[in-house]
């Protein structure tokens, strides 16, 4: 089967009528077809004339019950396909299955055995007439949809009212079934004589009823043939194959209801609208799973808007406090009866620091979320720590609070993003110092840099604050998470981000007596 398939609009992805079958689903479609096409083959050779099976007058209740609620779902979902699509090919086909589907109700009923002996309605020969105006009439809408399809898919046609449409459908198909099932039913005398019992055929079926019926179904198989490009082009290919073998089945080798080829081509013609119907549902299946995803994904893409926003505030909050306390000093300075320039110029060289540094934060928060551009040099980390101890000097005497610094003077050169790690430095000695600034007694935060037993480069910040409780060590470092009544819950979360992309580890411990210690390490040595 070499078809080129016509390029498919994104929007029109899970659209049946518009999506190109894959090799697996037209693999499938070949093996049912050889599996019919062998089964066919044997039992009108005679291979099972010897098998005689019983009459199970509970079996056409249950496979037309069956077949009516395949054939009504599919004509459901078509005709919703019809109210995106606009499609007239997509109305026509549906109201195709919506025909075979009611027209099944007075041929079960008409049904010899199935709720009489005779049939509840009409007469001998109304089932046989019933049988042929459903195969043949369906063929016909298949005919009809093939033939209304257009190349191109993205135009629609339909401009009126969809509902419109529909109900138009709607009620000229259960006219024309209407129709039908007068014909056969009241006027069963005028039929031809194709049953010659409840059971057997006479020899005028194969010409009245079987070949009529297995022409038109083979040439709705080839006009599909010609102009199929989709999924359920596919598939009612298979339908036609299945109603054009129902005829020689039917009748060959024995001219009998409920013999082998009988039950063969209902099992055939059930599986045919099962996997169509299966194929139907798998689709919405899979859009749903589209539309959840779609949804996960924004809701991603909100949650990461909210945490870049998050960390911006964050972070940015601290020099721009620093700004405005400097700033505050210098007019205190200039404000004087003897203003104190010297004292002014440094407040407002603090500032141009603080300036600079808000914008390189800005600039490390960027890379933060990409892999690329990040700016990593060989720096001194105890002279990082040096300086970012006296960025945050002003708030530690403010909140009286003794600084003890250890740092290892052998401590060698590491590879890092300077701007970015002193973040993690002034986001830990901040939380320590908010921690500290509300308990009485001694406060002390201690500072140190060293090699570990390991040989990792280890920098520790201790605080003698309110610590942190048992349940909240690990969740402190989820984003959003925060213990703090005004806090963000980004400060620690953005820190270990920053030490595991500098290929080390973040966590914390408790103080004694009291207090928490926060440890990062494993920085890349300059030298490795």
């Amino acid at each position: 089967m070499r078809k080129a398939v016509t390029a498919i609009p994104e929007e029109d992805f899970f659209v049946l009528s518009r999506l190109a079958p894959s090799l697996a689903q037209k693999r499938l479609a070949l093996v049912v077809v050889l599996c019919i096409l062998l089964v066919s083959a044997l039992i009108t050779a005679g291979l099972f004339s010897n098998i005689r099976l019983g009459e199970v007058d509970a079996f056409v209740p249950a496979y037309a019950s069956a077949m009516i609620v395949n054939d009504s779902i599919t004509a459901v979902l078509l005709y919703a396909q019809f109210s995106i699509l606009r499609s007239p090919a997509i109305l026509v086909i549906a109201s195709g299955y919506l025909f075979t589907a009611l027209i099944l109700i007075p041929w079960t009923l008409a049904f010899p055995g199935a709720f009489a002996p005779r049939g509840l309605i009409g007469g001998l020969q109304s089932t046989s007439g019933l049988y042929f105006f459903w195969h043949a009439g369906f063929a016909l809408f298949v005919i009809g949809y093939a033939l209304s399809k257009v190349p191109d898919p993205s135009k629609r046609f339909w401009r009126g009212t969809v509902r419109a449409a529909i109900a138009l459908s709607v009620a000229l198909t259960v006219a024309a079934v209407s129709a039908v099932a007068f014909l056969c039913i009241a006027g069963e005398a005028l039929l031809p004589r194709v049953a010659s019992d409840t059971l057997r055929f006479t020899s005028l079926w194969p010409y009245v009823v079987g070949a009529p019926v297995a022409l038109v179904s083979l040439a709705a198989l080839i006009v599909l043939w010609v102009r199929w490009r989709s999924v359920l082009d596919l598939w009612l290919m298979v339908v036609m194959w299945t109603f054009a073998v129902d005829p020689p089945l039917s009748y060959y080798p024995v001219p009998s209801r409920f013999s082998v080829g009988w039950y063969a081509v209902r099992n055939f013609g059930h599986l045919s609208t099962s996997v169509l119907l299966y194929e139907i549902t798998a689709l919405y299946a899979q859009l749903v799973g589209a539309v959840r995803a779609q949804r996960r994904e924004r809701e991603a893409r909100l949650m990461t808007g909210d945490a870049v926003a998050a960390t911006i505030a964050h972070e940015v909050k601290q020099p721009l406090s620093a700004m405005i306390t400097s700033a505050d000093a210098g007019f205190r300075f200039i404000d004087r009866s003897m203003p104190d320039l010297g004292e002014a110029k440094e407040a407002f060289k603090q500032i141009i620091a603080d300036g600079h540094r808000a914008g390189a934060v800005i600039g490390g928060i960027r890379t933060m979320f990409k892999s690329e551009g990040r700016n990593r040099a060989s720096l001194d980390l105890n002279n990082l720590i040096e300086e970012t101890l006296a960025l945050v000097r002003e708030d530690l005497q403010k909140h009286r609070i003794l600084v003890e610094a250890q740092l290892d003077q052998h401590l060698p050169q590491i590879t890092g993003d300077r701007i970015q790690l002193q973040q993690v430095l002034v986001n830990l000695i901040t939380n320590a110092i908010e921690s500290m600034s509300g308990v009485g007694g001694p406060r002390v935060l201690s500072v140190k840099s060293g090699m570990n037993d390991d040989g990792e480069v280890r920098v520790s910040v201790a605080d003698t604050g309110t610590g942190i409780v048992s349940r909240d060590t690990d969740r402190i470092f989820n984003p959003l998470f925060t213990t703090k009544s005004d806090g963000m819950g980004m400060g620690l979360s953005i820190c270990r981000s920053i030490i595991e992309a500098h290929d080390g580890r973040l966590w914390a411990a408790p103080n004694a007596p009291r207090g928490s210690i926060f440890y990062f390490t494993s920085i890349r040595s300059a030298s490795a």
